[in-house]
């Protein structure tokens, strides 16, 4: 659910509240003292937020595609496409 930001007309209060896209944006401050009128603040969000060891699609493949994939790698030694010399092979990386 995404983070909304709203200012109160009266009382001059930030607060966030997490709604659903759906929702309808809030009018009323949620201070009971205040209970003004509130605005919804444009933001600039929070962006992406990484989580877990690593940030590739590769981390979180199943045991059996890691195991499939191995299988269908051709062998570095029948490497024909690359200056084995220099070390430069994309297979050995």
């Amino acid at each position: 659910m995404p983070t909304y930001e709203y200012r109160c007309n009266k009382c001059g209060k930030d607060f966030d509240v997490s709604q659903k896209m759906s929702a309808k944006a809030l009018t009323v401050c949620p201070d009971k003292k205040c209970k003004g009128k509130v605005k919804r603040l444009i933001s600039a969000g929070a962006g992406f937020i990484f989580k877990g060891p690593g940030f590739y699609a590769t981390d979180y493949r199943s045991e059996g595609y890691k195991k499939r994939a191995k299988e269908e790698m051709p062998d570095s030694s029948k490497c024909d496409t690359c200056d084995k010399k220099q070390g430069s092979c994309p297979i050995d990386k």
